[in-house]
């Protein structure tokens, strides 16, 4: 027999219009009672109606989230965590697509969210002035993953934070000869993350009295085939460096290739240290910086489905989350 509304609520100790405005993200429930009435619920395997939902509440119950590449581990990452979020709240993602190699990204009409959705989530898009006002006109809540945009929510890393403490690392082992490889700076998405993390390490290179060599900024675009590539390019070089700094780990493992194919070694030849904690890291020994990507997620849909309970304001927060230095087997001081 299928749990009912009424079972929910006596097990929680409510009422069942409780049970309902918590379940369907409605305000006035506080977060306690809001978590308590969801766990008796999933114990009970009992599941709101959603077409009952939508017509009692006027929402859609969907949360646009747009992104530009899907089937990348950091947008991956984040999109499967708003996605679990939001489904506790009985929520749905509905997931926009920017990508379009070699051609820019396609424009992005907001208008086309009106009445298909209740909020919606940036993953790291630089939006146009047009596209920004788009959303603001949907007068719907908004979170920025990636980027503080004004007039709306944000959750980020300090991007510069993060090649700081990369650069820093190697310096500190003696490295002097410190290689970047980014992404490409005419890439038609324009992501603010690869310039932050492009001028860190420029600036801890700079504020050390080192000016790098135009060959040390290498393009590696954010994939290991890239990363695998620069590597190659960077090995090439009649003054190698003894250490890389990677803007992802993705491109990390390729650059980690290009020296074991070269008949060289990790960390005997060169360092190497990555960005973002991606678990293969771990099982390989990359040093890196590690950001909470599923955390970013995550939050980002709280605070929307905060923001439609009218628990949050939707213009003023932004949250910057820390990052920290693993340091594993890739990197080690530098050689006499």
């Amino acid at each position: 027999m299928n749990a009912r509304i009424e079972d929910v609520a006596r097990e929680a100790g409510v009422s069942t219009a409780t049970v309902s405005r918590a379940l369907r993200g409605l305000p006035n429930v506080s977060e306690e009672t809001r978590a308590t009435v969801a766990r008796v619920a999933q114990r009970l395997g009992y599941v709101v109606s959603r077409s009952a939902s939508r017509l009692a509440t006027g929402r859609t119950l969907a949360i646009a989230v747009v992104a530009p590449y899907l089937d990348r581990w950091f947008f991956a990452q984040a999109v499967s965590a708003i996605e679990a979020e939001l489904q506790q709240s009985g929520f749905d993602a509905l997931l926009v697509g920017l990508q379009q190699p070699d051609e820019g990204r396609p424009d992005f009409d907001p208008g086309m969210l009106r009445g298909r959705v209740d909020g919606v989530v940036v993953l790291t898009v630089p939006l146009t002035g047009v596209e920004l006002d788009g959303v603001r006109k949907l007068g719907l809540p908004a979170v920025f993953v990636g980027a503080a945009v004004a007039g709306a929510m944000s959750v980020r890393i300090d991007d510069i934070t993060v090649a700081r403490l990369a650069t820093e690392h190697l310096l500190e082992l003696g490295h002097t000869r410190i290689a970047y490889v980014g992404g490409d700076p005419q890439q038609p998405l324009s992501f603010t993350a690869p310039s932050d993390r492009r001028a860190g390490w420029l600036a801890v290179m700079r504020s050390a009295g080192i000016e790098p060599p135009a060959a040390y900024d290498a393009v590696g675009h954010f994939t290991a085939s890239g990363g695998l590539v620069a590597g190659r390019r960077l090995l090439a070089l009649k003054s190698p460096p003894t250490g890389v700094v990677c803007a992802s780990d993705e491109m990390a493992f390729g650059v980690m290739t290009a020296v074991r194919r070269a008949g060289l070694g990790i960390p005997a030849d060169l360092s190497v240290v990555g960005v973002d904690g991606h678990e293969i890291g771990e099982l390989v020994g990359l040093t890196s910086v590690v950001q909470p990507v599923a955390e970013q997620g995550a939050l980002a849909a709280r605070m929307v489905l905060a923001a439609l309970r009218g628990d949050l304001p939707r213009r003023s927060e932004h949250v910057v989350l820390p990052v920290h230095l693993a340091v594993r087997d890739s990197t080690a001081p530098v050689r006499d």
